[in-house]
């Protein structure tokens, strides 16, 4: 159902901020959205930033809100696990979930921001291109737009939905005039973007996410609907090995050659693309996220966090259906804005904390004997005790009904069963029973 209308401001064109323009002018709002770059529709995507997603059950329900899932849905190819690359050429397929339905789709940033702004513009938004925000003028209620010379724009502030990403321009702004508090934590490691060309990629099995896991280093692929793989290698950032060492093509060519063998092949303009900008990885923690009635922080503009769980996007997209349903029931944005903010926190730490183990998990848990047991076990007690025993990963992935930080309390919870069934415990039922309640379900749903 449509509210009266009202005006809302979005600052930050990017996957969350065009969702949620979506999502409140089929509300009945009259949204304009301000955005730094060019329209990518016609300019085509910033080098520099991840070319490839994962959107998993999270980001699905949040496009599903916003009615956009059929435009959406011919840029997404599943992915049905992961594919490990061993050292000696070898390799084996990590299933993620239980059946063909726990899937994680593999989805070109451009392509979905380009989808997202085209709905956006067919529900009527007013989409601002070549607008960079500048600052935020609390005493005066304004959005400054311009350049490092002088302000050129002046927008009323309120109130405002700041989607802007990690960098945000709103969140630096607010930070400066001492309304909010904001801390980043940057990892050690950095990336770079690779690409496997199609011609290449036909070697590699289409429907997975692949990895060549090194224990404190990995490289990683996702597929593109045109057959080719973007790949991106995750080292750290001074040190050995690191990017430090990696100073010419002779040095890249040889660390791909001693780490790598069996991906170097697939990577022909390799050196090329060790040119492009290298791309830094962290952790923004922002308190608080509002300000009052008149700004709102969201996204990775609130809570960015490392890409190692596949949830950045899916966690915004999930934050946008969030704010809906707060909407949907209070029209004073001050609540609103509080009552985000107070719900979706101790999720956000959650995946925070989360994506930084999986990491670990990835570039070096999948090699190690004890962790594939201990998978294996956790999924068979996943299928005989299915409204109990849910693997972490599979909650936080394939079951949007548990929230980050449930999946993370319920996480630990099995995690010391599995080593006490692995050490020799024998009544599995038992201890499921006592310290894992069913989690409740509507039938037939999975999360």
């Amino acid at each position: 159902m449509k509210r009266a209308c009202s005006a809302v401001n979005i600052v930050g064109a990017g996957l969350a901020g065009t969702l949620l323009a979506i999502v409140l002018a089929r509300r009945g709002f009259k949204v304009e959205v301000f955005e730094r770059r060019a329209d990518p529709r016609i300019r085509g995507a910033e080098r520099g930033r991840s070319i490839n997603l994962a959107l998993a059950a999270r980001g699905l329900r949040g496009l599903e809100i916003a009615g956009v899932t059929a435009r959406v849905a011919p840029l997404l190819i599943p992915m049905r696990g992961r594919y490990v690359h061993q050292h000696d050429g070898t390799g084996n397929m990590l299933l993620y979930g239980q059946d063909e339905t726990e899937v994680i789709h593999s989805v070109s940033r451009e392509a979905l921001g380009c989808a997202l702004i085209e709905a956006a513009a067919a529900d009527g938004v007013a989409l601002h291109f070549g607008q960079q925000c500048v600052g935020v003028d609390l005493a005066r209620d304004a959005l400054l737009f311009g350049d490092s010379e002088r302000v050129r724009r002046r927008v009323p502030l309120v109130p405002t939905i700041a989607t802007d990403g990690a960098g945000s321009a709103v969140r630096a702004a607010l930070a400066a005039a001492g309304a909010i508090q904001v801390r980043e934590e940057l990892l050690a490691h950095d990336y770079r973007e690779l690409t496997i060309p199609a011609i290449h990629g036909a070697s590699l099995t289409r429907n997975a996410l692949h990895i060549w896991p090194r224990g404190n280093f990995m490289l990683i692929a996702l597929p593109n609907t045109d057959g080719s793989f973007t790949a991106t290698l995750f080292l750290a950032r001074e040190g050995s090995p690191s990017f430090a060492e990696l100073t010419d093509d002779s040095s890249i060519s040889a660390f791909f050659a001693r780490e790598f063998p069996s991906a170097l092949p697939l990577l022909p303009q390799l050196t090329e693309d060790f040119r492009a900008a290298q791309g830094r990885l962290g952790t923004v923690y922002c308190e608080p996220w509002h300000v009052g009635d008149k700004v709102l922080l969201l996204g990775d503009a609130a809570h960015a966090i490392v890409p190692f769980h596949g949830q950045g996007m899916n966690c915004a997209f999930e934050d946008v259906a969030v704010l809906e349903a707060l909407l949907a029931a209070n029209d004073d944005f001050g609540a609103v804005f509080a009552a985000f903010a107070r719900t979706r926190r101790s999720d956000t730490d959650a995946i925070a904390q989360m994506a930084l183990e999986n990491y670990l998990e990835m570039r070096d848990g999948v090699l190690d004997p004890l962790f594939q047991r201990r998978k294996a076990l956790g999924e068979r007690l996943e299928r005989e005790f299915p409204d109990r025993f849910i693997p972490r990963y599979s909650m936080v992935m394939f079951h949007p009904g548990i929230g980050y930080a449930e999946a993370l309390r319920r996480g630990a919870v099995q995690q010391e069963i599995l080593a006490a069934l692995d050490a020799g415990a024998a009544d599995a039922r038992a201890l499921i029973e006592a310290r894992l309640p069913p989690i409740t379900r509507p039938r037939g749903a999975r999360g």
